[in-house]
């Protein structure tokens, strides 16, 4: 089942360096931007950046375990990342529940990542489906 429009529920995590080096290992994503110190320093970023699959991946983690919870699957996802995170970042994912399908375990959600200085760093909406479980 979803939950009610206004529902929401967060989670918070550190990105660690191992996180960037995890995902390359699951993606092949060897971008210099996250690995080459003295090249990353000297572009905008002013110094080494996760990739932006590890900082939406925390919303994976509290679709899937707290909002809707088990079963559920992202449909559809509109993505804006704001600002990067980086190594050692304090990121909280935060997911509101903003419309529910009238006849189906459907649901339009805000999704948003912030940063320990509270600036957005990844901020949304998705369509999200919740496979009923039988547990």
């Amino acid at each position: 089942m979803i939950p009610p429009v206004g529902t929401t529920a967060r989670r918070t995590r550190v990105v660690q360096r191992r996180d960037i080096e995890l995902f390359t290992e699951m993606t092949g994503d060897r971008n210099p931007l996250h690995y080459d110190e003295e090249l990353a320093a000297g572009t905008r970023f002013g110094g080494l950046i996760v990739q932006g699959g590890v900082t939406s991946g925390l919303l994976n983690a509290l679709l899937a375990e707290d909002l809707p919870g088990p079963g559920s699957v992202f449909l559809r996802v509109a993505w804006e990342f704001l600002a990067p995170v980086r190594p050692g970042d304090e990121i909280t994912a935060e997911i509101e529940v903003l419309e529910v399908h009238p006849t189906k375990p459907v649901a339009r959600i805000r999704t948003t990542v912030t940063n320990g200085d509270g600036v957005k760093v990844l901020d949304g909406d998705a369509h999200v489906y919740r496979v009923p479980l039988d547990r």
